[in-house]
């Protein structure tokens, strides 16, 4: 598949959040959509991550943003990590990694001289009419909202 490119059609998906409700993409048309892809809940981080997010909030909310997280946890996991950190946004489970395929992040990470799959940390900045207005490839974990805002 190619690598998907601002200006792109950001794939729909459908898949559970923390608490067991479905979401769509589609459920956010209309809306600025901040879509972060992380590799897994209550690590350094995407703790970071996650909480810099949850600092600024209220600053994303005023700008229009929706704020998504996704990780290939289970909705267990992520209940708990939303929990243990106050994240007021919703996390998404994608334990069957079909988000993260069609995003292109579920890539070979190497770690001490060992391969694996993983997923990488991205994040998509999608825009009202659903198409990908910004790709931030490196992400800073503890500046990861003031990256997207200084868009």
């Amino acid at each position: 598949m190619a690598e998907l490119k601002e200006g792109d059609k950001a794939p729909d998906f459908s898949a559970k959040d923390q608490n067991g409700k479905l979401v769509s993409l589609s459920d956010y048309k209309g809306q600025d959509v901040i879509l972060y892809f992380y590799p897994k809940d209550d690590t350094p981080g995407c703790t970071a991550e996650a909480c810099n997010f949850r600092d600024n909030y209220q600053s994303l909310q005023a700008q229009g943003y929706v704020v998504i997280g996704v990780s290939t946890d289970d909705e267990t996991s992520h209940q708990k990590f939303a929990s243990k950190y106050q994240l007021p946004f919703t996390l998404i489970s994608d334990d069957e990694k079909k988000i993260v395929e069609a995003y292109g992040v579920w890539v070979e990470k190497n770690m001490y001289g060992k391969k694996y799959m993983g997923t990488a940390r991205k994040t998509f900045v999608i825009g009202k009419d659903g198409t990908i207005r910004n790709i931030i490839h490196k992400v800073n974990t503890a500046e990861s909202s003031k990256q997207v805002l200084e868009l």
